[in-house]
This record gives structure tokens, sequence and C-alpha cells, in this order.
């Protein structure tokens, strides 16, 4: 079995412009007055890889800890996309027209726009999931998350995808179950052969 780390590293990501950068303060640290290293973060929801629950977006909405876990747990695709804006007409022409969960490898810079993102969430996906900061761009931000989170589709953002073939792989990725907030971390992984080791 062969495991794919697809996190970014917590402390040293690129954050989203405007968020606060992540660090930890130590508290405690092992010598005469403790027994053990103990440490604070300090970070915003949405550093690294993390999973946008409805709350972001939507009032009233879903918080990280109500979603369910199976959209963040089983098969997946991953595809190559330029970087730059995904139209609607790129997803009705380039996007496997079966995929419960799909992930963006477009080099960080592959954004969509409201009408692709709701073009994917009509397809009945799970999750969408993509190596940029956000599934929006900058100034179009609102449209495609409510696209997905309105359509009960799981968006996990800030992968790290630099190492990993377009292909057919296992996804798991659950988010840390944070109460009554918008957005956790998360550490996602692929299986890259679990269609052999599946199937015995």
């Amino acid at each position: 079995m062969k495991l794919i780390d697809i996190s970014r590293k917590f402390f040293s990501s690129e954050v989203y412009p405007g968020d606060p950068e992540p660090y930890a303060e130590q508290i405690s640290v092992i010598g005469e007055d403790s027994e053990c290293n103990l440490s604070v973060i300090h970070a915003c929801a949405h550093t690294a890889t993390h999973v946008d629950a409805p709350l972001h977006f939507v009032q009233d909405g879903k918080t990280i800890d109500e979603l369910p876990l199976e959209p963040f747990v089983g098969p997946c695709t991953v595809i190559e996309v330029p970087q730059g804006v995904i139209t609607g007409d790129y997803v009705d022409r380039f996007f496997p027209k079966k995929c419960e969960r799909l992930l963006i490898k477009g080099g960080g810079r592959a954004f969509f726009m409201d009408s692709s993102a709701q073009e994917l969430a009509d397809r009945g996906i799970l999750l969408i999931g993509t190596d940029s900061n956000s599934v929006g761009c900058k100034g179009n931000q609102t449209g495609p998350h409510k696209a997905f989170l309105l359509n009960s589709v799981a968006i996990l953002e800030g992968l790290d995808l630099s190492e990993v073939k377009p292909g057919n792989y296992f996804l798991f990725a659950p988010p840390v179950r944070c109460e009554g907030i918008e957005g956790a971390p998360a550490r996602a992984v692929l299986i890259e052969d679990y269609v052999f080791w599946s199937k015995r």
C-alpha cells in the first residue's frame, strides 16, 4: 500500500491574502519545572490544507463537526487543469462525467467561476479538492463557494499535488472535529494502489 501525503506544511504554507500567519507558542519545556513540552497553535481555521464547512459562506450553515465523513473518504480522481479561470465550458468538455471526489491539480492557480462550480455540483459530486488556497479567486469567492456548499459538496482546499500524477486514487482527508466553526485543518492522504488491496 503506497501512501502519498498531499497535505501542505502548516506553518510554512502560503496563507490566503489577509489571513493571519500561523505560529506556535511553546508554553512548557522539559526541564526542572516541567515533565513535558507543550505548545499552543495560533492560526486561521483555513490555514494550509483545510476543509470549508457551509457556515463559511452560508448563514446558519452546517459547521465542521456537523459534516458527514463519507465525502472525505473514498475513491477519487486527480485531474490536471491549466492555471487560471475554470469555465463551465471547460468543465463540460474536459472534466470526468462520473466522479464522486475530484481533485484539481492547477499549480495552485486554478479557480472556479460561478457557472463552472454549479455545473460540477449539478453532477452530484461529493467532494471538490484543489491545490489552490481557495476554489474561488479574489473578487469572486461567494458564488463558487455557495454553488458547492449549498449542494452539499465538500470543499477541500490547499492541497499539495505537486508530486501526484493525474489518475485514480483512494482519498482519506477528514477534517479535525472542531465544534461550531466554519473550517478546520485536514491531513489529506492518497492511496495509490488501493484497487489492488481493496479487492483482496
